[in-house]
């Protein structure tokens, strides 16, 4: 299957709600203002008087020792629902911590509550729904990353975190937790519908950084090999992402989403999205990349290059040429 799923989970909804008990929703606010959606507004208040509960406090003490939420949303979403059971914990998670969740859902009334805001959750599943258009984003991922068995999952998140997407692999799937996109000011969020390119630049980071980051793994011996080299990239870029690894994943998965909204949205579209993540994460090679990435997927429909490991100790070199091309 290549066409994304959507669907809410109860999960990441008391997941949400726990961190808007926290310190969350301040720090995020303390990183960029922003206007939120009504309804993590309201779980705030709903959860706020519940705040020195042991599912809290111990969601608090992983904040603050930085803990990140994709580890935290991966291990949740391992566990059954709605027992909140099994799973493979890690070492960070109290071995009380299922049980504390539990009775943070119990005692908060949540079931309640979400049954009272179910139109408003069934309409973001709806928007992201309409948004997709039922894209194959599955065949194009499988064009650099080869054939994978994981269902993709896009799981819609009007409550917390409101600033950021979450990338997460359980059970045979791939999700994608996705807020809705920020609005200037003090404004609500901007409906799911109303953005599609920030659907799909989400959906392919989170995606494409889970799956090529598995892929390399699979290809040990030429990851090892090429990460010598040093990307061709700034000073700055390289103390935001440090190691060839993570520099990697960053420039790839930012390719990939310009290609994808060029091809398939508006050149517009990817434009503006070039512009952006020059200008908001410093990767001003990502033309090049883009470039870059086109040189690959030609040679690779000649049967040049089988797949994108064959590419790959290609990327350094020709990433040089092409921005040095790209900067005339």
């Amino acid at each position: 299957m290549g066409t994304v799923s959507v669907r809410i989970d109860d999960r990441v909804r008391l997941l949400s709600a726990l961190l808007a008990a926290t310190s969350w929703p301040e720090d995020e606010q303390r990183r960029k203002p922003h206007g939120t959606h009504a309804h993590a507004r309201s779980t705030r208040r709903l959860v706020l008087v519940h705040n020195k509960h042991p599912a809290v406090l111990i969601m608090q003490a992983l904040l603050d020792r930085g803990v990140m939420l994709d580890a935290v949303y991966t291990f949740m979403m391992q566990l059954s629902w709605p027992g909140l059971s099994g799973g493979n914990p890690p070492t960070w998670v109290p071995p009380t911590w299922n049980r504390h969740l539990l009775s943070f859902y119990e005692q908060t009334g949540l079931a309640q509550w979400w049954q009272e805001e179910a139109q408003v959750w069934a309409r973001s599943r709806e928007e992201v729904e309409r948004a997709l258009g039922g894209a194959d984003l599955g065949a194009f991922l499988r064009r650099f990353v080869g054939d994978f068995d994981d269902d993709l999952v896009f799981i819609p998140n009007i409550c917390y975190p409101t600033d950021v997407e979450i990338g997460v692999r359980a059970n045979s799937e791939l999700c994608c937790i996705v807020p809705p996109r920020i609005a200037w000011g003090d404004n609500p969020p901007w409906p799911f519908d109303e953005d599609p390119a920030h659907i799909f630049r989400a959906t392919l980071t989170r995606f494409g950084r889970l799956l090529m980051q598995d892929y390399l793994h699979q290809h040990q011996d030429v990851l090892e090999t090429v990460s010598r080299k040093k990307l061709p990239v700034s000073k700055s870029f390289v103390e935001a992402h440090p190691g060839w690894e993570e520099q990697f994943l960053t420039l790839f998965t930012a390719g990939l989403v310009a290609i994808y909204l060029e091809d398939f949205v508006s050149k517009a579209e990817a434009d503006a999205f070039v512009l952006l993540e020059k200008k908001t994460q410093g990767i001003e090679v990502l033309p090049g990349v883009v470039s870059v990435l086109r040189r690959y997927l030609s040679g690779h429909e000649s049967g040049q290059y089988p797949a994108f490991i064959d590419y790959l100790p290609h990327f350094g070199k020709h990433l040089r040429v092409a921005r040095t091309i790209t900067s005339l």
